[in-house]
């Protein structure tokens, strides 16, 4: 639970119970110290919140007003409400783009260099560290930029509580973590779970683990309105329809990302989020998705017939178009 509290005559917070409980403990804090925190209707003293009585060793007495606080005295609004941990969808996706962006490239490389994609694939080792040259990449980007790839095409930014970049220590530390608790090393059966346990984390705490525990926080620009969003992710799409008539589809790219563009402009709403970013977003997340397909399907393809014969017809029947397999 994030809470805020009054010292020295300043508004302070969110402060998570745990770091006001270690404040207690080290004797910042008073029994007397003004505190709020959702829920509340006035400013209290810490004494009487529930979740701290036992650690001033005496029990809560009632009081039948609300505590006055210097701030109140003051004037001053009411506590903010408890920051809502915004935009996790988009950081979803742009965490995602960046991975398959990375595996993209990667798959195309061990192919262009003639390296044995099965028995790549077979590896647990290679397959359970895939990930970390992408990582360290991150952290330097993180510390110069404060953005990824995924991140700016999204508008996400990550900056420290003070607004700052991070160091390159903390930038370290934070990919480390989502390395590890974020996305399970990508491990196909770790990933999932530690991403749902992520989620209910950010829900609880306001923000991702990696990111309370380094005092971080990702800025989001509002997105567009829902009419605007469709129509980018919609005409991003139009570059794949085209492949097949050997149209060049990288010119084709930048062209639907304008039309969606100035389609959100005709309808009067110059967004935040510019539309283009979010054509160029879901273009780039389906051609890394292919990059990676035409490199391993042919592989995936033959475990999958010898777990189940039945698919060799039909996977011969539609065949999908692979680069040549590795020698």
């Amino acid at each position: 639970m994030d809470l805020w509290i009054i010292q020295n005559g300043e508004k302070i917070g969110p402060i998570h119970d745990f770091d006001v409980r270690k404040k207690i403990e080290c004797g910042e804090l008073l029994a007397t110290t003004p505190a709020w925190h959702e829920g509340l209707s006035a400013w209290r003293p810490l004494i009487e919140i529930s979740l701290f009585e036992r650690e001033f060793d005496r029990p809560v007495e009632d009081h039948d007003t609300p505590y006055a606080s210097p701030a109140d005295d003051a004037g001053s609004p009411a506590p903010p409400p408890l920051p809502a941990a915004h935009g996790l969808i988009r950081r979803f996706w742009a965490r995602w783009l960046d991975l398959c962006l990375f595996a993209g490239v990667w798959w195309i490389v061990l192919w262009a260099i003639g390296r044995d994609i099965e028995a790549i694939l077979v590896n647990p080792w290679i397959i359970l560290l895939q990930y970390v040259p992408w990582f360290v990449l991150e952290t330097f980007l993180l510390h110069r930029l404060g953005t990824t790839p995924g991140k700016w095409l999204l508008g996400l930014k990550v900056v420290n509580d003070d607004g700052s970049l991070l160091s390159l220590a903390d930038a370290t530390r934070r990919s480390a973590r989502v390395l590890c608790l974020g996305i399970g090393f990508g491990w196909s059966l770790l990933a999932p779970i530690c991403q749902i346990m992520a989620y209910f984390t950010a829900k609880r705490l306001g923000r991702p683990l990696w990111d309370q525990t380094g005092g971080h926080r990702v800025i989001a620009a509002p997105l567009m309105q829902p009419i605007h969003l469709m129509i980018a992710c919609a005409t991003s799409f139009l570059p794949w329809f085209f492949i097949s008539s050997g149209l060049v589809w990288a010119i084709i790219s930048p062209v639907c990302g304008i039309m969606a563009y100035l389609s959100a402009k005709v309808r009067g709403t110059a967004a935040p989020l510019q539309p283009w970013r979010v054509a160029t977003f879901v273009f780039l997340f389906s051609a890394a998705l292919q990059l990676q397909l035409i490199v391993v399907i042919p592989y995936e393809f033959e475990a999958a017939v010898k777990l189940f014969p039945a698919l060799k017809e039909q996977i011969e029947q539609t065949p999908i178009w692979h680069l040549p397999k590795n020698q």
